[in-house]
Formats: C-alpha cells, sequence, structure tokens
C-alpha cells in the first residue's frame, strides 16, 4: 500500500497514514484479534452492567457509585476509541487511517486517559474522607461537591489534550507515513515528524509530570493514610471490613500507573515503539476490563444489588 501525499515538487505532506499493529502469522493474527474481540465485549457488558445496576437501585445512589459510574462511562469510550480499528487491522481490512482521523484518535485515546487519571484520584480522596473522617463525610462530599470533582476530571481531562494536539497539527510529515502501533500515538508522531519536535515532547513531558504523577501521588498518600487510619482500629473484623477493597483497587492503580509512567513520564520519545506497543496493551484493553470486576469483586452492595436485579427479573 503506498504512502498519499498532497503538495507541490517542493513540499510534499503526507495526508494519510498507515498502522501497522501486531505483526506476526496470520494464526497469530487471528488469535490476538479473538482474544482483542473478547475483551473489548466483555469490557463494554461489564462497564454497562456497573452503570445500569447503579441508576436501577436505589440505596447504591452514593457518591463512591457516582464516582463509579463515571469510570464506567468512561472506560467504555476509552477502550472504544483504540480497539475497533485494532481489530479491523489485525483481520488486515483496513490499515489506513487519515491525518485528522488520526490526530481524532490520538486526541480522545489521551483525553480519556487524563481525565482517568483524575477519576481516581477523585475516588481515592473520597475513600479517605469515608474512612478518616466518616463523621464529617456526607457534609463534606456532598452531591455538589462531588459533581463538581467529577465535571473538573472530565474538563481537565479534555482541555488538557488541546495543547499536544495543537502542536501536532504544526507537525510536517514529508514520509515515512507507517505508524508502528496499533493506535495513533504521541510518540508516533514524533518519530514520522520531519520538522523540530522539541515543544511538543516538552509539552507532552511536562503533561506527563503534572497529570499522572500528580494524580499518583494524590492516590497513594490517600490509600497510605486509609491504611493508618485502619490499622488503628481495634477490631479485627471492622479492619477486615475496612480494608476489604483496598488490594484490590490498589491492584488496578498500580496497573494503570506503572504502566502509563513507563510509557509517558521520560522527557524524550523513543525510537522503538516495539516494547510501549506491547505494555499499552494494559492501559488501554486489561486495565478498562478489570475495572468494573476489581472495584465490585469484593463489594457486598453490588452483589446484593445483583443479585435482587436478577430475582426481578
Amino acid at each position: 500500500m503506498g504512502a498519499k501525499h498532497e503538495g507541490t515538487q517542493n513540499e510534499t505532506r503526507v495526508v494519510e497514514f498507515i498502522l501497522l499493529g501486531f505483526s506476526g502469522p496470520q494464526y497469530l493474527q487471528f488469535i490476538i484479534f479473538m482474544l482483542f474481540l473478547i475483551m473489548y465485549i466483555l469490557t463494554l457488558l461489564g462497564n454497562m452492567a456497573i452503570i445500569l445496576l447503579v441508576i436501577t437501585n436505589n440505596h447504591l445512589h452514593t457518591t463512591m457509585y457516582f464516582f463509579l459510574c463515571n469510570l464506567s462511562f468512561l472506560e467504555i469510550w476509552y477502550t472504544t476509541a483504540s480497539v475497533p480499528k485494532n481489530l479491523t487491522l489485525l483481520q488486515e481490512k483496513s490499515r489506513s487511517i487519515s491525518f485528522m482521523g488520526c490526530i481524532l484518535q490520538m486526541y480522545f485515546v489521551f483525553a480519556f486517559g487524563c481525565t482517568e487519571y483524575f477519576l481516581l484520584s477523585a475516588m481515592a480522596y473520597d475513600r479517605y474522607l469515608a474512612i478518616c473522617y466518616p463523621l464529617d463525610y456526607n457534609t463534606i462530599m456532598d452531591i455538589s461537591f462531588s459533581s463538581k470533582l467529577a465535571a473538573c476530571s472530565w474538563l481537565g481531562g479534555f482541555l488538557i489534550i488541546c495543547i499536544p494536539a495543537f502542536l501536532i497539527t504544526k507537525l510536517s510529515f514529508c514520509g515515512p507515513n507507517v505508524i508502528n502501533h496499533f493506535y495513533c500515538n504521541i510518540d508516533s508522531w514524533i518519530i514520522l515528524s520531519c520538522t523540530d519536535t522539541y515543544y511538543i515532547e516538552m509539552a507532552a513531558f511536562v503533561i506527563s509530570v503534572i497529570v499522572i504523577l500528580g494524580s499518583c501521588v494524590i492516590t497513594l498518600l490517600s490509600y497510605i493514610y486509609i491504611i493508618s487510619i485502619i490499622l488503628r482500629i481495634p477490631s479485627s473484623k471492622g479492619q477486615q471490613k475496612a480494608f476489604s477493597t483496598c488490594p484490590s483497587h490498589l491492584a488496578v492503580v498500580i496497573i494503570w500507573y506503572g504502566s502509563t509512567i513507563f510509557l509517558f513520564v521520560k522527557p524524550f520519545k523513543q525510537t522503538s515503539l516495539e516494547i510501549p506497543k506491547m505494555v499499552n496493551i494494559l492501559n488501554t484493553v486489561v486495565t478498562p476490563l478489570l475495572n468494573p470486576f476489581i472495584y465490585t469483586l469484593r463489594n457486598k452492595e453490588v452483589k446484593e444489588a445483583f443479585r435482587n436485579s436478577l430475582h426481578r427479573v
């Protein structure tokens, strides 16, 4: 498949890119396709089930489940921004993507990703208030404040990615036009650009430090305070009840932050995308699949709501 360019003899501009996706023999491509398809379907079903459960059960109309609904809704769109295109790549139906389509895909993947950092921080802060300040929790974390936190998370995530997206539109691409990834990534733009990428690299690095490390610090500090308070509870039964969901939450946080810190918190981008491409599977496919199960796996209220919903059916 040839590269598409437009321009005069003195200036040539790439108007279409080719996504390589995953290489390998046909049987391996089919196996990867089926794995991605199954995980994508489970992600959609799992997250939609959480949203429906919370909406249809009045006793789940609390701040914690409000944030969980936001996270589930986010995960549906976050994984949809990258996985469907990857499925077409694995079927070898269409590997091309337009310049504008590539920018839009990159923008939405990273905007949803940034929103998730902010939402995880808000959820960790919510749990911190609930466990460390139980008497004041309902006064502080009322519906107005929780709605503002959620709105700021969404707005902040979508606004901050406007900066690298705008800088990318100022880059020139003279060829080649092959992106060694399964979605349009900031690293890919930097590698393919034939003009200076210093400003986009610095912008991406600063945003990564502020968003990823900033939210990681808030989340980890919240859990440290939570664990310290739980350890002071005299009753072992009380400790077990308060601590029941923390390990599973921390598991998701470690996978999410560990993979994204490795991918994005570095001042200059790598020329090889093979390892980052594999790590990207963790945060674009695995984490959105795990979140609905991890956050509800040991949650008695959700289990009871699910059983009641089945009985009503």
